[in-house]
């Protein structure tokens, strides 16, 4: 991917930050809600809710900076957002991005 270093890790920030929201939302629907809803315990919602909310806005805040810093397609923003809100999406979205980029680049 011919790109300059700083790309290079705004988009590895980037990859880090969709990998960490896409887990914490898969452990979020997969292990806390099942054990809220099947087992009666809370907690799992309450602390692992917390961390994928901030997980969340930080992966949007970084997605809109890597957004300037690369120059993403004109999909890329919108696509990244709506992939924040369904499950694989942040990985489905990395991969299409960074296919993008090495054909772009």
């Amino acid at each position: 991917m011919p790109q300059l270093p700083e790309h290079t890790s705004t988009l590895k920030t980037l990859t880090i930050m969709g990998y960490l929201e896409g887990t914490s939302f898969l452990l979020l629907l997969c292990i806390a809600m099942p054990l809220k809803y099947m087992m009666g315990i809370p907690e799992g919602v309450k602390y692992i809710g917390m961390a994928h909310g901030v997980l969340f806005i930080a992966y949007i805040v970084i997605l809109m900076g890597a957004a300037n810093k690369i120059k993403m397609p004109i999909w890329a923003m919108p696509a990244g957002v709506l992939g924040s809100f369904l499950p694989f999406g942040p990985f489905i979205f990395d991969h299409l991005l960074k296919k993008s980029l090495n054909k772009k680049g």
